[in-house]
């Protein structure tokens, strides 16, 4: 691999003008595919297999009128005062004008009316999907109710539902990432030509990637937070994965290696390292297909097709500006320094001396005094470490999915609003209103079964109301709306939809009802089950990538303890991860700081997503860490030597490149969306546990206590598994013999002008 990639980095250099161009024109075609093909995201969560989504299918089949979306309207009275008809009426009557509405309930005949006479709601059926409304019918939608809103009466009006579930869309905020990136490449690299073109490559590669995303969404169906996803992976690993390959370069550079020799060398080595960890990133969020759940399959291949593309625009378009930039890649007084004579000479001496121990002595920095406290005092860091990641970890055992509703939505916005004066007037229980669909093949059984689900739901625990049944035209079809006490994501609420569903399961067997079949579903119920369904899936998929990266570090490293080191320090970060998050957005504790007004489960796919992403840049740090504790160690450096050298050589490279991901991640979490906040917090917060204190800390104390055992593989292992050549050795030995004989030629030419 690392010969196909020197050559390939050496050919974008030699023919930069070229590969630039076809990258231009490649974006000038995505582009213009997203212009003309774009589809509409969605917000729809569904889940096949489950008993809400059958009940939504029948629906959609059986009771057309009512599968669409629904909507909301909430009516309060002054303190102290009361509603009557009149005042309510206009409300009804332009809910039930605006363009797409099938109907509007009136209050006063569904008795959707509070005891004290002050509150009401108005039920709006759509007859389309949310994601079909069009932005007219949800705005006409938004202004029903303003002349009763600015009467003398003194009203106010609330409008919420399904048909203001708003998509989430990307602002301002996410460029604070972008800009503290930035700060970080330039202090990083000293250079401004070095540090935008690193990041120039990364929103190249970005672009490319949504683009293609975006003129894919005509034929699949996009949730609205798989782009926000994709868009973070993207930038976060696109300037990663360059600034390992410029560093890489620079350093060759530095060694007084020619430009284009270097810019193949570093995409040969640091390349060979970026390919693995962008594969690693690649097969972890593809695997999610394997948990069955098709809109978190999309967002993993979304955000997968991202970072694929990462790749190949910092194995082809960087090298490419690398050969723009020339020496200005290096701070000036490196550069000022760099004549070509002298970059021969270097090159010749470096050459010489490559075998000896003086050549590979450490310059000192903050890396190698770093290995060496670690490596002295191993064992405390180990105890510190591993306690001090499990404390963080506890609050995970409390943790709790679901898929947010209004009431984790961003303070002062519509849906908040209406949904608190529901809370307010009926109870938190009307904002989590579930639907049975009672069906049956003729309209005697399906009444009779109605009439028996009403009695048996009645009764169920924490249930609060049961509404009459509302029939289809050929009265097969039969609704009953269902409201429990407590709120949509409140555990009551969970354990009613357990308990109704076990309570009408045989129905079917009742005397008169006969073939008849009772589903619970509603956006309440509809969450339950994602949530469970994804928590199930969760362990599998946790083991699933596990032993993926065992495997997978065991062909790079040839080792059965490092893999396995590695995995363990995975579980922590893990683990502490899912804490923290649990600590601050489900418990509450420092939530405002972060803005969140009102803890709550965390999302229901946020921890499968977090073990996905989280374990491909967790396999990100260690190779480029221990790669070249390996390297060292097979050059023949002990293994303490071996494990300082790491730490030194990549040390800065790591924390710089953990710190811009970070700094990408953390900027969507200012964003107001529940959703996007928490996988923004978790993404920085899983960043930083890993690259500090598990890749930084625990991995060098473990590598050091280890010794030459870290490097140990049974024989007839390392002979069955094939050598993927991560660290460029192949080409090493392919490079110094040439370098060799073209400093001998060299040579032998200066002696002929001599004489």
């Amino acid at each position: 691999m690392a010969s196909l990639l020197y050559r390939l980095g050496r050919f974008s250099f030699r023919r930069r003008k070229r590969v630039v161009a076809v990258w231009l024109l490649l974006l000038v075609v995505l582009g213009g595919a997203a212009a003309t093909l774009m589809g509409p995201t969605s917000d729809k969560f569904t889940m096949p297999g489950t008993e809400s989504q059958r009940a939504l299918d029948s629906l959609q089949e059986q009771f057309p009128q009512a599968s669409g979306t629904t909507g909301t309207i909430v009516i309060a009275a002054p303190e102290g005062a009361k509603l009557d008809k009149a005042a309510v009426a206009p409300v009804v009557r332009d809910a039930a004008a605006v363009d797409g509405v099938v109907g509007a309930v009136d209050p006063f005949q569904a008795g959707a009316v509070s005891k004290d006479g002050r509150y009401a709601l108005v039920q709006v059926q759509f007859e389309a999907a949310a994601d079909e409304v069009t932005d007219a019918q949800r705005a006409a939608y938004e202004k029903v109710g303003a002349s009763v809103e600015s009467s003398a009466e003194g009203l106010r009006v609330e409008h919420g539902g399904e048909v203001l579930s708003a998509e989430v869309e990307v602002g301002s905020t996410e460029a604070i990432g972008v800009l503290i990136a930035a700060g970080v490449l330039v202090v990083t690299f000293g250079s401004l030509v070095a540090a935008g073109m690193t990041l120039l490559n990364a929103l190249v590669g970005v672009a490319a990637g949504m683009a293609g995303l975006f003129a894919l969404s005509s034929v699949i169906e996009l949730t609205s937070t798989a782009p926000i996803l994709a868009l973070m992976l993207g930038l976060a690993v696109g300037i990663d994965y360059s600034l390992f390959i410029t560093s890489r370069h620079r350093q060759y550079l530095t060694e007084g290696v020619d430009a284009e020799e270097a810019a193949g060398r570093a995409v040969g080595t640091a390349g060979s390292a970026v390919v693995f960890a962008g594969a690693t990133v690649v097969i972890a969020l593809s695997g999610l297909t394997v948990v069955n759940i098709p809109f978190l399959s999309v967002m993993g291949l979304a955000a997968a097709g991202t970072v694929a593309v990462a790749v190949l625009v910092a194995l082809t378009l960087l090298p490419a500006l690398i050969g723009f930039a020339g020496d200005r890649v290096l701070p000036r007084k490196q550069r000022d320094g760099r004549t070509a004579t002298e970059a021969a000479a270097s090159a010749a001496a470096s050459t010489a001396t490559s075998t000896s121990a003086e050549a590979d002595k450490p310059r000192e920095g903050f890396g190698f005094r770093w290995g060496r406290t670690v490596t002295r005092f191993r064992v405390p860091v180990l105890l510190v470490g591993i306690l001090g990641l499990g404390v963080l970890a506890l609050p995970a055992a409390d943790m709790r999915l679901a898929l947010p509703d209004a009431g984790t939505a961003a303070a002062g916005s519509a849906t908040r609003e209406a949904y608190d004066l529901t809370s307010e007037g009926f109870g938190p229980g009307f904002n989590g209103r579930l639907i049975a669909v009672v069906s049956g093949d003729d309209a005697a059984s399906t009444a009779v079964a109605a009439e028996e689900a009403t009695k048996r739901i009645q009764g169920t625990k924490d249930v609060l109301a049961v509404t009459p049944p509302q029939l289809n035209k050929q009265g097969t079809t039969a609704l009953l709306t269902v409201i429990p006490k407590a709120g949509p994501t409140d555990e009551a609420t969970e354990a009613v939809v357990h308990a109704v569903r076990d309570r009408v399961a045989d129905i079917g067997d009742f005397a008169g009802a006969e073939g008849t079949d009772v589903a619970l579903s509603g956006t309440t119920a509809v969450g339950i089950d994602v949530s469970e369904k994804v928590a199930d899936a969760m362990l599998i998929y946790l083991l699933l990538v596990v032993g993926l990266s065992i495997l997978l570090l065991m062909l790079v490293f040839r080792s059965f303890l490092v893999p396995l080191k590695a995995a363990l320090g995975f579980l922590l970060t893990i683990g502490a991860t899912f804490g923290i998050t649990v600590a601050i957005f489900q418990q509450g504790h420092f939530a405002d700081l972060l803005g969140v007004d009102t803890p709550g489960p965390l999302v229901s796919f946020l921890p499968i997503l977090l073990i996905g992403i989280l374990f491909g840049l967790a396999m990100d740090y260690e190779v480029f860490l221990v790669s070249r504790m390996r390297e060292d160690f097979v050059h023949g450096a002990g293994a303490q030597e071996a494990t300082v050298s790491g730490m030194g050589h990549n040390a800065r490279v790591v924390t710089a490149a953990a710190l811009i991901m970070t700094a990408v991640f953390g900027g969507f979490i200012f964003m107001p969306d529940p959703i996007i906040k928490s996988m923004g917090f978790a993404l920085a917060v899983g960043v930083l546990v890993d690259a500090f204190i598990v890749r930084m800390a625990l991995v060098p104390a473990v590598m050091s206590l280890l010794g030459r055992a870290a490097w140990w593989l049974p024989r007839l292992v390392d002979r069955a598994l094939p050598n993927l050549d991560i660290e460029g050795e192949s080409l090493q030995q392919k490079l110094v013999p040439e370098q060799r004989q073209g400093a001998a030629d060299e040579s032998e030419e200066a002696d002929a002008v001599k004489v």
